[in-house]
């Protein structure tokens, strides 16, 4: 048999005998269970398509299984506390996590803590990657939702604490879940929150696009691939399906299940905590308190298949299949390193002596010339003195020339300044 193109994947906080488990997304079958532990809320996810990764459910550790390796776990990475949330970035670069109210951001390939985020002030509840990796979104019990970006966390000067890039705050409760839309930094981003609405904004500028108010609170959101619907799940069991495309769509509504996109999802008997949809949007995956994980067909919004859990379920996703999920033969390409648990890598925790590692700085917001556009701008003057249209005949051309002659020996001395101070930063001693 082919290995399926998608599959799901969910976890519950009461099984003895597996962690997470592997669903063929039409038939339902299981297809594998990854052993130890219990994951959290919010803390699946799967790295560079090679590993799996979830929290620990109340401990300070985060567990990973080798895709194809589900008997096992092959690493355990200590935290400071216990994790919140969890996510890695899509093109496997990095990982980050939530600990209390703080924000930790890794480094894969070298396991470096990069960055310790600290704007929040109350308990992180939610983390997500836009699609292209360029920015995160983190969701909190302080009502707020931040904006990152990557570039800005992502960076060698330690002295200057990173801002997020907007700071999302009309919410008026907790933010229990959000989703990342596609196309990367011009995505639209859903949050939830207890304050029983579902907020839609645009991530680009941080404008409030839509606000849905619901009867209920509302635990957990997700668009559809093509955004053309938004889906909640409620602390009642019901999905709400928001249209997207209505004629009439206002920036503040109530809903009301109509004939115009909106309807509702009955089924569950608990809280919804997780959503996800296929990529052809046709098919709706949720996850519930009720221990169960329902999928449902979007088109006529019946229940078509539920698959048992033996606790509150934690996780539930559809995702692509990792190519080496079925391939117990296979090994990673690369494999993890110890993760730091601290910003400066003491002997011991994951660094090394005498390395130093060069990271991507804020993106410059002067109007003030670069210094290779003022040598670029002189040489041009320099090579334009013949040109009598430009500087005139007799003394004039002179003076001008020794003026630019003087200022090219300076920009060449700052030059070989920047040299010598980079020599001596990599050659230094520790």
């Amino acid at each position: 048999m082919a290995a399926p193109l998608e599959v799901i994947v969910s976890s519950d906080s009461g099984s003895q005998l597996w962690n997470s488990t592997v669903f063929d997304l039409h038939s339902g079958s299981s297809l594998l269970s990854y052993r130890g532990g219990n994951s959290s809320a919010r803390t699946l996810t799967v790295l560079s398509g090679q590993y799996l990764l979830s929290a620990q459910v109340g401990k300070n550790f985060i567990n990973v299984w080798e895709i194809q390796r589900k008997d096992q776990l092959q690493q355990k990475i200590v935290c400071p506390g216990v994790v919140t949330c969890l996510t890695a970035s899509p093109n496997g670069l990095f990982l980050t996590a939530a600990v209390a109210e703080a924000i930790y951001l890794w480094e894969v390939s070298t396991g470096k803590l990069l960055s310790v985020l600290s704007r929040h002030y109350q308990d992180v509840t939610c983390l997500k990657f836009t699609d292209d990796s360029s920015h995160f979104v983190s969701g909190g019990k302080d009502n707020l939702a931040l904006v990152w970006s990557l570039s800005s966390v992502v960076q060698l000067d330690l002295s200057h604490t990173p801002e997020p890039r907007h700071i999302l705050s009309r919410h008026s409760l907790p933010i229990t879940d959000l989703h990342c839309g596609l196309m990367g930094a011009q995505a639209r981003v859903a949050t939830a929150s207890l304050d029983q609405t579902v907020k839609v904004w645009e991530l680009s500028s941080g404008e409030l696009l839509l606000s849905v108010l619901f009867d209920v609170e509302i635990m957990s959101v997700t668009f559809d691939p093509c955004e053309y619907f938004l889906f909640c799940g409620g602390s009642d069991g019901n999905i709400f399906q928001v249209s997207l495309c209505s004629q009439i769509l206002s920036r503040d509504k109530s809903f009301q299940s109509d004939n115009d996109g909106n309807q509702v999802f009955k089924g569950h008997r608990n809280l919804v905590t997780c959503l996800s949809v296929s990529m052809d949007g046709t098919l709706l995956l949720s996850g519930s308190h009720d221990e169960t994980v329902r999928l449902w067909d979007v088109q006529s919004k019946q229940s078509i298949r539920c698959l048992a859990h033996k606790g509150p379920v934690t996780n539930a996703v559809i995702m692509a299949a990792p190519a080496n999920m079925f391939l117990p033969d296979t090994r990673p390409a690369i494999p993890l390193p110890r993760f730091s648990r601290h910003l400066h890598a003491s002997e011991g925790d994951g660094g090394e002596s005498g390395e130093v590692c060069v990271r991507l700085g804020l993106y410059t917001q002067e109007e003030e010339e670069t210094y290779l556009q003022k040598a670029d701008r002189l040489n041009s003057l320099m090579n334009a003195v013949t040109d009598k249209s430009v500087f005139g005949d007799g003394e004039n051309t002179k003076v001008r020339v020794a003026e630019l002659e003087e200022e090219v020996q300076t920009l060449k001395k700052v030059n070989k300044d920047l040299y010598d101070f980079s020599s001596q930063l990599l050659t230094k001693p520790t």
